[in-house]
C-alpha cells in the first residue's frame, strides 16, 4: 500500500505538470454543482444545517474514494490515487493563469486582466488597477499553492485517495459557503472550520517549502522565514497568512491591504517588507511556487513510501 500510494502521488504530479486540469468533466466542478444543488434544499441560517450540509458533501465522496482505492491490486490502488490526485492538483493551471495576469497588466489590458482575476480571487475585481490586480494574483498564487498543491500532497501521503478527496471537498466547499456574509455566517461555519483544520498541516508544509525554494531560486530565504514567523499569525486565516507571508518575505514585497468582497470590505494586515509587488515580482513568484511544489512532491512521495 505505501508503494502504491507513493507511485500514485508521483503519477498525479506528472499528469498535472504535463496536462494541467482535466479539460472536460472536471470532478471538482461536478462536486461544486452537486454542492450548489444540495444547498438549495439544505440551506437554513444555522450552524446545525451547515454542519449537516458539509458532513454529507465531504463524507460521501471520501467513502467512494476509499472503496475505489481499498480493493483490488496494487496497480488499481495506484491508479485510484493518481486519478484523485490529478483531479485535485491545480498547479500548472494556477501558474499559467498567474503568468497570463502579468502579461495582461504589462500590456495595459486591464479589462481582460479584471476578467481573468475572477478565476483567481473572490474579491471584487471590476475596479482594481494594475498594482492591485498584481497583488491579488500573487496572494492567490501563494494561497492556492498551499490549498491545491500542498494540501493534496500532504493528505495523499497521509491517507491516500480518501485523504485527497476529503481535503479537496472541504476546501471547495469552504470556497462556496465559507464566507462571513449574512447568508453564510452561520451556515458556512462548519465548512470553514473543517477547511481550516485540514489545511493546517499543508499551510505550514508549504511555508517551509517556500523558504527552501527561495534558497534554490535565488530569493530571500531568511526574509521568507522571518516574515512567516513574524507576520503569518496576523492574517485572519490561520493558514493563508503563513504562506502569503513566506512568499512576501522571499520576494521582498508587501502583501495585504483592503479587499472588497461584493460590498463587504476587509482590511487585511500587511505581510512582509518592501514595496507592493510588480509584475516582475509576480513572475518570480510563479517560479518560486513551481520550485516549492517540486520540493513538496518529493517530500510527500518519500513520506508515503515510508
Amino acid at each position: 500500500m505505501p508503494a502504491a500510494r507513493s507511485a500514485g502521488l508521483l503519477a498525479a504530479a506528472v499528469l498535472d505538470a504535463l496536462l494541467g486540469d482535466p479539460a472536460h468533466c472536471h470532478p471538482v466542478a461536478g462536486f461544486g454543482r452537486s454542492a450548489a444543488a444540495l444547498e438549495r434544499v439544505s440551506y437554513r441560517p444555522s450552524r446545525r444545517a451547515g454542519a449537516g450540509h458539509a458532513a454529507v458533501l465531504v463524507a460521501v465522496p471520501t467513502l467512494l474514494a476509499a472503496r475505489a482505492a481499498g480493493r483490488g491490486s496494487a496497480m488499481r490502488r495506484t491508479v485510484a490515487v493518481a486519478a484523485c490526485g490529478w483531479a485535485a492538483l491545480g498547479g500548472r493551471s494556477l501558474r499559467r493563469t498567474t503568468s497570463r495576469m502579468a502579461d495582461l497588466v504589462d500590456a495595459g489590458d486591464l479589462p481582460a486582466a479584471r476578467v481573468l482575476a475572477r478565476s483567481l480571487v473572490a474579491r471584487r475585481t471590476d475596479t482594481l488597477d494594475g498594482p492591485e490586480l498584481t497583488r491579488a494574483a500573487l496572494e492567490s498564487l501563494a494561497e492556492n499553492t498551499a490549498d491545491a498543491e500542498a494540501g493534496t500532497l500532504v493528505w495523499c501521503a497521509a491517507a491516500g485517495a480518501p485523504g485527497v478527496v476529503a481535503h479537496r471537498a472541504a476546501n471547495t466547499l469552504d470556497a462556496m459557503v465559507g464566507y462571513r456574509s449574512e447568508r453564510y455566517d452561520r451556515f458556512g461555519w462548519a465548512a470553514a472550520r473543517l477547511d481550516d483544520l485540514l489545511g493546517w498541516p499543508a499551510a505550514r508544509a508549504c511555508a517551509a517549502a517556500t523558504v527552501a525554494a527561495a534558497a534554490l531560486t535565488g530569493e530571500d530565504a531568511r526574509g521568507a522565514l522571518r516574515a512567516w514567523r513574524r507576520d503569518g499569525a496576523r492574517h485572519p486565516s490561520p493558514n493563508a497568512g503563513r504562506v502569503e507571508a513566506a512568499f512576501a518575505g522571499a520576494l521582498g514585497v508587501t502583501l495585504g491591504g483592503t479587499n472588497d468582497y461584493g460590498g463587504r470590505v476587509e482590511h487585511l494586515p500587511r505581510l512582509g517588507d518592501g514595496p507592493p509587488p510588480d509584475t516582475a515580482a509576480l513572475r518570480r513568484a510563479v517560479r518560486l511556487s513551481a520550485t516549492a511544489s517540486r520540493l513538496l512532491t518529493l517530500a510527500a512521495a518519500v513520506a508515503a513510501w515510508r
